[in-house]
């Protein structure tokens, strides 16, 4: 039985990642912060999901769940780390607090550190174990390579990831690891209902107050008719098990040609229509 080890799946693309996997075959450890929600993934998909209990920002927690996985393969190498788990801090940059723009690259970006050194000795860095070396699949995001107004730190947490999948792609062929980025679009899950919830009084006072609220409301229906989390588990399944997968795979719905057009276009024309729309001139 092939394994795979999914951080952050309580909920959303972690969920629909999970799900897909287990229904071809997999069996997934993953990582949760709540007992609860253990318990709740536990019976919702049987056997063939292990939950692991801690944060991402724990490395000692990290690594005792890395040994506990080691155990669990009895000498056989882990087929693939899925790096999910992640947060956003929205807000202007100026305005933003530092410490949470602090705590948005230690989870996004820090984090996968912490858990790819845990976990890339069970994927062929420890020549011991038996099978072919696995493959560590990070969960990037259309921010990770195009920025908009008011998600700023969480661009920088996906840009940084992106740089960060590069070198370590090029540094794990010693071992015949690969590393391959699935970048999302908006995806369907219930982060929107709590982003309608999002407190944004803090920039009341500031230059940016109309133009934060119209942001969060086109962000929160693009998510909600955004595709859904399988879908994105479709594309890491599809990572993990071709036999020469692309080194990124972008995972969007009806605004792709949107996005690509974009994309063609000069960054100060793209500047002057993102300004002109979100009322910032």
């Amino acid at each position: 039985m092939q394994s795979v080890v999914v951080t952050g799946v309580s909920t959303g693309i972690g969920w629909g990642i999970t799900k897909v996997l287990i229904q071809r075959g997999f069996r997934v450890f993953g990582s949760v912060r709540k007992t609860q929600d253990a318990e709740r993934l536990s019976k919702e998909f049987g056997e063939l999901f292990v939950p692991l209990l801690f944060d991402v920002t724990d490395e000692s927690a990290v690594q005792a769940a890395a040994q506990y996985v080691r155990e669990q393969l009895n000498g056989e190498k882990l087929f693939g780390l899925v790096n999910n788990a992640g947060i956003a801090a929205p807000g202007p940059l100026i305005h933003l607090p530092t410490e949470e723009f602090r705590y948005q690259l230690e989870v996004n970006l820090v984090s996968v550190l912490i858990v790819t050194k845990a976990f890339v000795p069970l994927l062929g860095v420890d020549r011991s174990l038996r099978g072919q070396p696995g493959r560590i699949i990070n969960i990037s995001s259309v921010s990770g390579t195009s920025a908009f107004p008011f998600v700023g730190a969480y661009a920088a947490s996906k840009h940084g990831l992106e740089g960060f999948s590069e070198t370590l792609r090029r540094e794990l062929i010693l071992y015949g690891i690969d590393v391959i980025i699935v970048g999302p679009g908006p995806i369907a899950t219930p982060i929107w209902d709590k982003a309608e919830q999002a407190d944004t009084s803090l920039y009341a006072n500031t230059d940016y107050v109309d133009a934060a609220q119209r942001a969060k409301e086109f962000m929160i229906r693009s998510g909600k008719n955004g595709l859904p989390p399988e879908k994105v588990g479709e594309v890491v399944w599809q990572a993990l098990t071709t036999r020469s997968p692309s080194t990124r795979y972008a995972v969007v719905g009806r605004g792709a040609l949107q996005r690509f057009v974009q994309q063609l276009l000069p960054k100060r024309l793209v500047d002057r229509i993102v300004a002109k729309a979100l009322g910032l001139k």
